[in-house]
C-alpha cells in the first residue's frame, strides 16, 4: 500500500455513496483517508435504488452486508407491464433459481439507508476523517503529493485524490475538462407513497416497470414495505441542472394521459413530485491525471435504466483500493484501476441507453419488443443479465 499518514492521507472529494465506499475500502486496507463533502452534512438526495447481485459481492468485501441486509427489501420478481394495455410483457423471478445462479440476492433500498450504512461504518474507523462544508476549488499535483484548496482558503495535503463528486463533478473539469454532461432528452419525476395509499392490486412485493411510448413508470417497496418508491420518466427537451427541482404534476399527467387506468390511478396519488433531467456522458477510457482519479458518476455517469449507478461506484471503490494496495505509485495504480474498469462501466453506460429506447418503444417497435420478451424462457432471462450480475 502507498504510504499515508493523518497529515498526508488519500483525499476523497464527495461524501456520497461512491465516496464513502472508497474511503471505507481504502481504510480497510490500512490507509488514512479524508473525505471532503461540500454540503453542510453527509446526506443523500433521492429515494429508492436497486441493488443487483454484483454489488452484494462488494458489500462482502466492505464488511457491510449485514447492515445493508437489515435495511433492504427483497422483491420476488422483476416485472415489465405494457402501460397502454396493462398486459404483462415479461418477468424474471428473483428468489430460488435466481439466487442459486448468481449466489447473491436482488434488493431494493432507500438511498439514504445505504448511505447511512456506509457513513456509520466509516465513522467507526479512526483512519477516516469526515469533513463537511468543503468545496474544492483548486488542485495542485506536485508529483510527490497533491495540494487541495477549498473555498474559504483551507488547504490540505494528500498522497493522492479521488474525485467522487457525482454527475456535475468539478473534479472532472481538472482531470478531463470535457464540459457539462449530455442531456438524454428524458425527464424523471420521483416520489414516495405510504403503503396504505397504494392501490391494493398494485401493492405487490416486486419491482414493477410499466413500459410505454416515450414514457415509463417504476414502482417498488422500500423500508419493509412501509413505503413505495415511484419513478415516472418521459421524453422532454427541458433542461435544468441538479437533482431536486419541483416536478409539475400537470405536466406529468399530460404525458401519461393515454396510459392505462392502473398507471393513471397511481400517478394521481402523488401531489409533491421532485424532478431531475436525465444526463450521462460518452464512455471514456482515461479518467485519471497524475495523482488524481475519478470514481462513480464523476468518471462514467450513466442513465438509470440498468439501475447500476451506485453499484458501479461501489465496484470502482473496491477495485481502486485493491490497485492502490498493490502499488508504490498512485499514478500507476490509477492507470491500472481505470484500465480494469472502463470496459465494464462503458458497457453499462451504452446498454443503459439502449434499455431506455427499449422501455420507451412506440408503434411497431413496441409490439416487436413485447412479442420478443413474451417468448423468452426464464433461462434466457437470466442469461441476458449474467454479464452484469455475475459481477467482478
Amino acid at each position: 500500500m502507498i504510504e499515508t499518514t493523518e497529515s498526508m492521507p488519500f483525499i476523497v472529494v464527495g461524501g456520497g455513496i461512491g465516496g464513502l465506499a472508497a474511503a471505507l475500502a481504502l481504510a480497510q486496507k490500512g490507509a488514512y483517508v479524508r473525505v471532503l463533502e461540500q454540503s453542510p452534512e453527509f446526506a443523500e438526495i433521492g429515494a429508492g435504488i436497486q441493488l443487483g447481485p454484483n454489488v452484494f459481492k462488494m458489500f462482502e468485501r466492505l464488511n457491510i452486508t449485514d447492515r445493508v441486509s437489515k435495511l433492504a427489501v427483497y422483491p420476488e420478481t422483476l416485472v415489465m407491464l405494457d402501460s397502454v394495455t396493462a398486459e404483462k410483457v415479461t418477468e424474471i423471478g428473483l428468489l430460488g433459481t435466481f439466487r442459486k445462479r448468481f449466489k447473491h440476492p436482488y434488493a431494493l433500498i432507500h438511498r439514504a439507508d445505504l448511505h447511512t450504512a456506509l457513513f456509520e461504518t466509516c465513522q467507526g474507523l479512526d483512519r477516516i476523517a469526515l469533513e463537511t462544508s468543503h468545496q474544492v476549488t483548486k488542485i495542485e499535483d506536485l508529483n510527490k503529493g497533491v495540494t487541495v484548496h477549498t473555498a474559504g482558503s483551507a488547504r490540505y495535503e494528500a498522497a493522492a485524490v479521488i474525485g467522487a463528486d457525482g454527475l456535475w463533478s468539478t473534479m472532472r473539469d481538472y482531470v478531463i475538462g470535457d464540459g457539462k454532461p449530455r442531456p438524454a432528452g428524458h425527464i424523471c419525476y420521483r416520489a414516495v407513497l405510504p403503503a396504505h395509499d397504494m392501490p391494493e392490486d398494485l401493492a405487490i412485493p416486486s419491482m414493477v416497470l410499466w413500459a410505454g411510448e416515450r414514457t415509463h413508470l417504476v414502482h417498488y417497496p422500500l423500508r419493509g414495505g412501509e413505503l413505495y418508491n415511484l419513478v415516472a420518466v418521459f421524453h422532454s427537451d427541458r433542461f435544468e441542472e441538479g437533482w431536486d427541482s419541483y416536478g409539475d404534476p400537470e405536466e406529468l399527467h399530460e404525458r401519461f394521459a393515454d396510459k392505462c387506468e392502473e398507471v393513471k390511478t397511481m400517478l394521481a396519488k402523488i401531489e409533491d413530485w421532485r424532478m431531475w433531467v436525465l444526463c450521462d456522458r460518452e464512455p471514456v477510457k482515461e479518467w485519471s491525471r497524475g495523482r488524481v482519479t475519478l470514481l462513480g458518476d464523476a468518471a462514467h455517469p450513466m442513465l438509470q435504466y440498468l439501475a447500476q449507478g451506485a453499484c458501479m461506484a461501489i465496484e470502482d471503490a473496491v477495485v481502486l483500493a485493491d490497485k492502490l494496495a498493490e502499488a508504490d505509485d498512485p499514478a500507476a495504480a490509477f492507470v491500472d484501476y481505470q484500465n480494469s474498469r472502463f470496459f465494464r462501466t462503458g458497457r453499462v453506460q451504452l446498454t443503459a441507453r439502449l434499455y431506455g429506447e427499449f422501455f420507451h418503444a412506440a408503434g411497431t417497435r413496441r409490439e416487436l419488443r413485447n412479442i420478443m420478451l413474451a417468448a423468452r424462457t426464464p433461462e434466457e432471462g437470466l442469461a441476458s443479465v449474467a454479464w452484469l450480475y455475475d459481477g467482478i
